[in-house]
């Protein structure tokens, strides 16, 4: 009954011995089970593994199964990985108080193992079909709306050639949005944000977003404001009063492309640095925003930065879905080890085709999360 996407269960117990009971009975039922004495570790162990369920102990030392829960809803990216406590303790009261903290159920600890492998199994499928419902209805919910995050074409820029990949997750609609604004002759606009947390659940804030991006822009423009950190402040200002969006947290490249001088302004919000590739030293360069993310302060701390691109130079604007992988050990983030793949490929003949085909394609199966890349070549 297992979902085939069910793989790894996070187990959580001070106690070794009915750790390594437990660990071995659910190993024997197909699934790999990752281990923690207690909960400081299993949070440290969570900052580079995602599994696909937790079951921990309440009764442990330094920090109980009740603090790790509330240390685990406090964090968008954890929250939400089914919860189920194992405990001696058979309290109403201290049950009530888990179940509100979004856990799945309690079970004893002398429930036979047998019983708590196929009992956790159960539940796990449950929400798993649940999940896959949703995630079903989500996607005829885009396709009847007939509603984009990211555009179908690129601009056509004088000096400049624009491209862009993107990759929903399991081609589940997600966090990523994109967009391109041309808002006159002179000003071209590039929009590029991650809604954080929420996984497939994302994509319904991304309009709210771009929506206030865009409004933000066209005013800003109409009030001789291109200025792109005094247009990603109001963006924030509006977040943090919207009594929907003001818990959701978005990183955002904001860029203006001047079309008359020929130069880039750029803003970033908790956004990763851009790479510019310099034609004439074969070398990239990091540009990096000081700004925080959209939502999390009203005073959000952002700056212009004036980014100047010779002919044949290059920048890459993109979200962490592109340097986020996962192997045997679990997921990983490497920026560094990104741009030395994109390095040969840049030093190349300009093609961004090819950058696609031989360098993002084929490591979609090892992605953990939307990847979105916008490229900005100087053709003059």
């Amino acid at each position: 009954m297992m979902s085939a996407d069910l793989k790894k269960i996070l187990l959580v117990d001070d106690n070794q011995l009915f750790l390594k009971i437990l660990s071995q009975a659910f190993k024997k039922s197909g699934i790999e089970c990752l281990t923690a004495e207690s909960g400081r570790e299993a949070l440290d162990l969570l900052k580079t593994v995602t599994p696909d369920a937790i079951l921990s102990d309440y009764e442990m030392p330094e920090m109980n199964g009740i603090e790790f829960r509330q240390h685990l809803m406090e964090d968008v990216e954890l929250n939400n990985i089914p919860f189920v406590f194992l405990t001696h303790v058979t309290d109403k009261k201290l049950m009530i108080e888990g179940l509100k903290l979004e856990a799945i159920d309690y079970v004893t600890k002398d429930t036979p193992v047998n019983v708590i492998v196929s009992k956790l199994n159960n539940l796990l499928y449950a929400v798993y079909k649940q999940q896959e419902q949703s995630k079903q209805e989500l996607k005829k919910a885009a396709e009847a709306l007939n509603v984009r995050s990211v555009p179908n074409k690129v601009p056509e820029i004088k000096g400049f050639e624009i491209n862009f990949w993107h990759q929903s997750y399991q081609d589940i609609p997600g966090g990523d949005f994109i967009d391109f604004i041309q808002v006159n002759d002179r000003y071209s606009f590039i929009v590029l944000g991650d809604i954080m947390g929420k996984r497939w659940k994302a994509w319904f804030f991304t309009f709210s977003f771009l929506s206030y991006v865009r409004a933000a822009i066209r005013f800003g423009i109409l009030d001789h404001d291109y200025s792109v950190s005094s247009i990603l402040k109001k963006v924030n200002n509006v977040i943090c009063l919207d009594d929907i969006l003001k818990d959701i947290l978005s990183s955002l490249s904001l860029l203006m492309i001047d079309n008359q001088t020929q130069e880039i302004s750029y803003s970033g919000a908790g956004d990763l640095p851009l790479l510019h590739y310099e034609s004439k030293t074969g070398k990239f360069k990091k540009i990096s925003s000081d700004g925080l993310l959209l939502g999390l302060f009203s005073d959000g701390n952002y700056t212009d930065k004036n980014v100047h691109l010779e002919k044949d130079d290059q920048l890459f604007i993109f979200t962490d879905g592109m340097i986020d992988f996962s192997d045997v050990t679990g997921k990983k983030s490497d920026y560094n080890f990104f741009a030395e793949e994109l390095e040969p490929y840049v030093n190349k003949k300009y093609s961004f085709d090819d950058i696609k085909t031989n360098l993002f394609k084929p490591a979609i199966a090892t992605r953990v999360d939307d990847c979105s890349i916008i490229n900005i070549y100087k053709t003059s």
